[in-house]
């Protein structure tokens, strides 16, 4: 990551608050969702404790559920871009980090491979075809 995108991300956690009591009980070291990142990974991540995102939600308790949050509160005339951006999850102790893909790349280096797009016991991948045709493989396969 270059300076630029790490002061990009540190900038959506100026609004955050830490200092908050649920802080005071609770040892931001200890946390089973964290993962062991890689040095590189450690610095302009954010607040290792959890803090208040600028929507007055809680971040990082791992509860997910907060009545401030734009979720309790959705409507026909809720932008759900509401709910995009970093402030909405924690640099250090998302469940996020938990997955195959995110524990091998911040702990490992390996970055994932994002072709072909597989579920876990399908290919969910397909060939379109722009003409509307089939390629001449697949009219020798039909054909057969």
């Amino acid at each position: 990551m270059n300076d630029k995108e790490n002061r990009d991300k540190n900038a959506s956690y100026e609004q955050v608050d830490t200092g908050i009591s649920y802080n005071a009980k609770n040892d931001p070291e200890l946390d089973p969702f964290e993962i062991n990142f890689r040095q590189e990974h450690h610095q302009n991540r954010g607040p290792r404790e959890a803090f208040v995102n600028e929507y007055g939600v809680l971040i990082g308790d791992h509860i997910y559920q907060s009545e401030q949050s734009p979720l309790e509160q959705w409507s026909d005339e809720t932008d759900p871009a509401i709910m995009s951006g970093d402030q909405w999850v924690h640099p250090y102790k998302d469940v996020g980090f938990q997955t195959t893909e995110n524990r091998e790349l911040f702990e490992q280096g390996i970055v994932p491979q994002g072709y072909p797009f597989m579920h876990s016991d399908k290919d969910v991948a397909y060939k379109s075809y722009p003409s509307g045709e089939p390629d001449e493989k697949e009219k020798d396969a039909e054909q057969k």
